[in-house]
């Protein structure tokens, strides 16, 4: 037994380095448990009596009762591994046979050791079943105290796999040797293992149970169903394919719910919450005016973009829209749009205004009695926003003619200026003088004189 330290000193420490070098799916393997020796197979002479009392374990077969075997073995593909078994034994039980008569006795040797050393080869069946017999074929070294010979191996074994990485391995070993038994210095034997066995080196580097070679989201947990990739909402559809990866969704939106169901995604839709139109972004378009209701400010009446989508007002409900309507306060004519037309008799009471608008004398200046009149002028124009009038200044005879055309002409400017100077647009009125030019009356008189100096209002027509 001297030899016992030495041997699983150098198994474990193999055991050790091997254990670093994981990179495929649990491509090693460790194995530990007992193991049996029996020489009887190579004592019988006959074919016959190498497996007589196989089973006689008692008698025949060398048990120590301890872990006395390791193996380490790799997987390298196609059913294939390669591993190295150390074993130590103690031999109380040697079988020889006389040859002269042809039977066997069982004698106890003393304190033999027996060791080795083997390098075998398995070829693995129903690779995916807990049930995984094999046959293995190897060579190794053998020594019973000091004594060795090389040998050639060969046997089957089983595998019970309790778990993915736990099992139960019973293994039988057929070790030959080549010299003459009666020079050998180990016999042919059959050598038992039961014993077990660990697979481990797949590499999971997010913990979820499936290896990375098969996962394929090898750094995000996930479950076996979806490959290992991660359905965070649980929608049935994993986390790489979903647009929408934390809220449960639908398959032909990659994952996106539909809240209204108008088949836009709650992501693509502005109104997720009410069924709409897709050219509306998901939202509706109640009053179909082609404005989506949100930004409609009357989604019930249809009505123009311009106006928000509300019908354009008719304030002074004369026909004409406010937005074409120029007098959108006062009712007026769609031809004059939507102002009132200035009438005949409006023409007949500003002139009659005019007429009595009263300068001082030989100047463009007012006499304090005409402002009222001047105002009441000033009502009408306002009445006709739209409205352009033509302001003319005339006087009687006396003095010059330059002189009256000059007060005529700063007579009408006058009234202009009071007009715009209270709110009428400057642009609405022109004025102009005609000096003594255009009487109304006889200018022999004052009464005639009179009614000449005055001051007209003509309505100008617009196209």
């Amino acid at each position: 037994m001297k030899h016992l330290n030495k041997l699983f000193v150098a198994a474990l420490l193999a055991t050790g380095l091997t254990a670093q070098a994981q990179n495929e799916d649990n491509p090693w393997a460790v194995s530990f448990g007992v193991n049996a020796v029996s020489n009887r197979f190579g004592s019988a002479s006959k074919f016959e009596d190498q497996f007589s009392k196989y089973f006689k374990a008692g008698e025949h077969w060398n048990i120590l009762p301890s872990v006395s075997y390791i193996n380490v073995s790799r997987h390298i593909g196609d059913g294939f591994s390669f591993g190295v078994t150390g074993s130590v034994n103690k031999i109380d039980k040697w079988v020889s046979r006389d040859a002269a008569t042809n039977t066997y006795t069982v004698t106890d040797p003393g304190d033999l050791t027996y060791y080795a050393v083997d390098g075998i080869i398995k070829y693995g069946f129903l690779q995916k079943s807990w049930f995984n017999p094999y046959v293995h074929v190897g060579g190794g070294y053998t020594w019973i105290d000091e004594q060795g010979n090389g040998t050639v191996n060969g046997g089957l074994g089983i595998n019970f796999w309790f778990s993915e990485h736990v099992g139960l391995t019973v293994q039988s070993t057929y070790k030959h040797t080549f010299e003459d038994q009666a020079d050998a210095n180990v016999q042919r034997h059959i050598q038992h293992f039961a014993g077990l066995t660990f697979r481990f080196g797949g590499k999971d580097t997010d913990k979820d149970g499936i290896y990375d070679k098969y996962d394929e989201c090898p750094d995000v947990a996930g479950p076996k169903e979806f490959n290992g990739c991660p359905d965070t909402d649980g929608d049935g559809i994993i986390d790489k394919n979903d647009s929408c990866p934390d809220v449960p969704g639908l398959k032909e939106f990659n994952g996106c719910p539909d809240t209204d169901g108008d088949g836009i995604p709650d992501k693509d839709d502005a109104c997720p919450d009410v069924a709409g139109l897709k050219e509306f972004n998901g939202c509706p378009d109640t009053d179909k005016d082609g404005i989506a209701d949100k930004d409609d400010k009357c989604p019930t009446v249809a009505g123009p973009k311009e106006n928000g989508g509300c019908p354009w007002p008719d304030t002074d409900n004369d026909g004409v829209l406010d937005k074409d309507d120029l007098c959108p306060n006062v009712p007026g004519t769609k031809a004059n749009r939507g102002c009132p037309e200035v009438t005949e008799d409006v023409m007949k009471k500003l002139n009659e205004y005019g007429k009595t608008i009263l300068f001082n004398s030989g100047k463009a200046s007012f006499k304090a009695e005409t402002i009222p009149v001047l105002n009441s002028m000033l009502a009408i124009f306002k009445e006709y926003p739209q409205a352009q009038f033509s302001i003319e200044g005339h006087t009687d005879s006396d003095g010059s003619d330059k002189l009256n055309q000059t007060l005529s002409e700063n007579r009408a400017a006058a009234v202009k200026g009071f007009l715009v100077e209270n709110g009428i647009v400057a642009d609405r009125l022109t004025s102009r003088g005609y000096g003594e030019s255009k009487p109304i009356a006889s200018n022999k008189t004052a009464k005639g004189k009179a009614l000449n100096r005055r001051v007209e209002v003509k309505l100008i027509k617009t196209e």
